[in-house]
């Protein structure tokens, strides 16, 4: 009896080491799976819901996370900096995507269910959909218009839901987004989907506990008033920075007010860059900035520090520096502003000849 089992049971294990292999996957083997099945389902999105449930169980969800995601939210696999790969071909990318969706909100809710139940079902999918987002984010500029509100109105609704975390927000605070103002027309956007699914304090709280609050609460704030009030960029800086400078309760002793200002004014450049795009505003932040170190005793010493900061920050040119030096300084402190400006403008204008000399050479 011994001697006829034990070719069944090595035969059995052979089975098994053989289905193991057929099982790995290359990514475009994965890709061409999900791609036809999406096709299949079409603009059902229960049908799609179901194959991604069933198909979970035959595929390595776990190892082509990223490709997943991909596919199913711009419906290809995204190369760094959010090109399509596979653009040419088109058997290779799928329109039932959310990029392909109506930008309707009933129809980006429906697409919000699909990833909820699929992390649901397999949950080892949260963390990677977590790093896809933020991924996507900073990937904004490779999207269309449309396609950016797309993934703001499902993004909001998937953090209003708890799928996502406030957390993957950070991603907007990259500076390549922030600058041309991207950053700042998501987040209203993102925003007004998650308020329109929860009240607004248990937004805040969410982004209280991610410490955002303050940061992308006053980007979406202002954005909103800019527009409803027809407000220029100008008259917004100087709101700006007094909101910013109120948000702390200083240190009474000089030598560490300016360590604590810097360390403030940092966290914030990226959002003070969104708001200084134009000279007139750079110019009005100046005067606001002097200003305040004039009326805050303790601030004297640290305005030249907080003007190289926004300089290095890119949130003030060297032209508006200049200019308010030569001529749009205002009267208070002025000689004790202009003193401590002076070297460092003396260095601007020589780096500033240095260019143009090398700009006569060439």
């Amino acid at each position: 009896m011994n001697k006829h089992q034990k070719p069944v049971l090595t035969g059995q294990r052979f089975k098994t080491r053989k289905r193991d292999e057929k099982e790995k996957f290359e990514p475009t083997v994965f890709r061409d799976t999900i791609i036809q099945g999406l096709n299949e389902a079409g603009t059902d999105l229960e049908a799609v819901a179901k194959f991604l449930d069933s198909t979970g169980s035959r595929l390595d969800y776990r190892r082509y996370a990223d490709t997943l995601f991909d596919i199913l939210i711009a419906g290809s696999m995204l190369a760094p900096g959010g090109t399509r790969i596979d653009d040419a071909d088109k058997t290779k990318v799928t329109n039932n995507c959310v990029f392909g969706a109506n930008e309707d909100y009933e129809t980006m809710r429906n697409y919000a269910q699909v990833f909820s139940k699929l992390i649901r079902r397999y949950k080892y999918l949260e963390k990677a959909f977590e790093d896809e987002i933020k991924k996507l984010l900073l990937f904004l500029k490779a999207f269309s218009d449309t396609e950016q509100t797309k993934l703001a109105v499902l993004t909001g609704i998937l953090l209003a839901g708890g799928t996502l975390p406030a957390t993957i927000l950070t991603s907007l605070f990259s500076e390549n987004i922030v600058k041309e103002g991207i950053s700042a027309s998501f987040a209203v956007k993102l925003f007004k989907a998650w308020m329109s699914e929860k009240d607004a304090n248990s937004v805040t709280s969410s982004l209280r506990k991610a410490n955002l609050d303050k940061r992308l609460l006053i980007v979406l704030y202002l954005k909103e008033e800019m527009k409803r009030n027809e407000l220029a960029e100008h008259a917004v800086i100087g709101l700006l920075w007094t909101c910013i400078m109120n948000a702390v309760e200083w240190n009474k002793k000089e030598e560490l007010v300016a360590e604590q200002a810097l360390k403030h004014l940092k966290q914030y450049a990226p959002l003070l860059a969104v708001f200084s795009t134009q000279g007139q505003s750079e110019l009005v932040l100046l005067q606001k900035v002097q200003e305040y170190c004039y009326d805050n005793i303790h601030f004297m010493k640290a305005f030249q520090k907080i003007v190289v900061l926004f300089y290095k920050a890119d949130v003030l040119g060297e032209e508006a520096i200049l200019k308010w030096y030569k001529e749009a300084h205002l009267a208070k402190g002025k000689s004790v502003f202009l003193d401590q400006m002076k070297k460092f403008v003396e260095w601007l204008q020589n780096a500033e000849e240095e260019s143009e000399s090398e700009g006569e050479e060439n």
